[in-house]
């Protein structure tokens, strides 16, 4: 992670200084009034003061918020996502700041590893922890096409991966730009690590609908468990705002894979509106959703991923299994039937 943050760094420094001297560094227009074609902008727009506001309060009344709920209904395994909220509310802050001084590097090297990297991130990565706990908790983890304990490991490294290639496209860059090369081929890598990271999401996307479908026509018993408990008390609500919240992730995910491709300087990296309808929007969107239903409120943080070893079939034995959540209450995890899921499933 180190390493590809000093290559974004390196990468981000090259790539204005060449733009700003391809463009010329002679430019006698007014900075703040011409950013366009300010070629020492390396957003080439002032951030709008109202826009960034709104996202700003979005995030920190979310931020603070899921806090609350972190506190009072437990969830630990969510703290990645809210302590990702909080870092995307600096990087948006940071644009108050560019607003006064459009030509820092610093500035927008600083907001760019808080909106791009960081953030985002920790969004997908507890994204990724939630699904395999979701099935768990319903007792229905055969609905899944990857056991839920392996879930998090396998889109973990493949997150890890990806954020190398992209580190590795950086730091080729770099080292081209250092020795008067070109660096195309390094951005080409960058680019690479990017789409893999987008086609890893949407095959964790793939698994939550298979997993949605087959719990659906399969187990009827455990789709409508609890029904009769209110939404706020259903885990199907919980299930949906996981969805919502994939959605969110692809979007954002897609504009910034095809803004990369376009290359420095590209019509959506120069648009400020395409960076909150495209990504500050989908994001605030697949966080908040959360809020409705704390995760915390459903699943306890001590639930076992592991399916139990003394299980004949896919129910859970006489006596079931008792797990605690973070504030100590006692869930009885036992199914709602007897009947074995993987042979529901197999007739569905």
């Amino acid at each position: 992670m180190h390493s590809h943050v000093h290559s974004c760094i390196a990468l981000l420094c090259f790539l204005h200084t060449q733009a700003a001297a391809g463009a010329g560094l002679n430019f006698t227009g007014d900075p703040f009034t011409d950013a366009a074609h300010d070629p020492r902008n390396p957003l080439r727009y002032i951030p709008s003061f109202p826009l960034t506001t709104i996202a700003v309060v979005l995030f920190i009344l979310v931020a603070l918020t899921q806090t609350w709920c972190l506190f009072k209904y437990g969830g630990r395994y969510m703290l990645t996502m809210v302590i990702g909220e909080y870092i995307m509310v600096v990087g948006l802050t940071l644009r108050y700041a560019f607003r006064e001084n459009p030509h820092s590097l610093a500035i927008y090297i600083a907001h760019t590893l808080c909106v791009v990297v960081a953030a985002p991130c920790a969004f997908i990565a507890s994204t990724y922890v939630l699904l395999g706990r979701l099935a768990r908790f319903v007792e229905c983890d055969e609905a899944l096409l990857i056991a839920p304990q392996y879930i998090t490991r396998i889109f973990v490294i493949s997150d890890i991966s990806t954020f190398l290639i992209q580190a590795a496209g950086g730091g080729a860059s770099a080292s081209a730009s250092s020795n008067g090369g070109s660096v195309i081929p390094g951005a080409r890598i960058s680019l690479v690590g990017v789409i893999l990271q987008l086609v890893s999401f949407v095959v964790f996307t793939f698994l939550y609908l298979v997993f949605m479908i087959r719990v659906y026509t399969g187990r009827k018993d455990l789709w409508t468990k609890h029904r009769n408990q209110g939404w706020q008390s259903d885990w199907r609500s919980l299930a949906f705002a996981l969805g919502i919240g994939c959605l969110g992730i692809i979007i954002r995910s897609v504009f910034r894979t095809v803004e990369l491709s376009e290359g420095y300087g590209g019509h959506l990296s120069t648009t400020e509106s395409y960076f909150y309808a495209l990504d500050a929007l989908p994001l605030i969107i697949a966080v908040g959703v959360y809020i409705l239903v704390w995760p915390g409120k459903f699943i306890p943080s001590g639930l076992d991923l592991r399916r139990p070893q003394n299980k004949a079939s896919d129910d859970i034995g006489e006596g079931g299994a008792v797990y605690r959540d973070g504030n100590g209450y006692q869930l009885d995890a036992r199914g709602s039937s007897a009947i074995s899921s993987s042979t529901a499933l197999n007739n569905a």
